[in-house]
């Protein structure tokens, strides 16, 4: 027997606009939302999704669990991550082939070098 993965959760102090902010950044829709937290997928009907679920405290350490984003053209997809909102970040990644940002609420994530 095994698992499916169904949703990965991120903690928000404002789940409805880091979810609006995540689903805009990876093309994604809202396909639930209610007071304590606002699921995105791809489709309503397509797993994994990303729950952003509230919590009263911010954001303190590194993220033990991130996003890796893989686009076509990597420096326009960071230029228009900041745009949104995003800031770049150094957790101690010294000379990398990738790009490390934070969201609006400080969860960092990689965008990684064309395939």
């Amino acid at each position: 027997m095994t698992s499916v993965w169904e949703s990965l959760t991120v903690d928000a102090r404002d789940p409805a606009r880091l979810a609006r902010w995540w689903a805009e950044a990876l093309g994604y829709q809202i396909v639930a939302e209610k007071p304590g937290g606002v699921e995105i997928r791809q489709s309503a009907d397509r797993s994994p999704a990303l729950f952003f679920g509230l919590v009263t405290e911010g954001k303190e350490r590194k993220n033990r669990l991130h996003l890796d984003l893989r686009p076509t053209d990597r420096e326009a997809e960071v230029e228009r991550l900041v745009d949104m909102g995003a800031r770049h970040v150094d957790i101690g990644q010294g000379d990398v082939d990738w790009t490390v940002l934070a969201d609006p609420e400080g969860n960092e994530f990689c965008v990684l070098r064309e395939q």
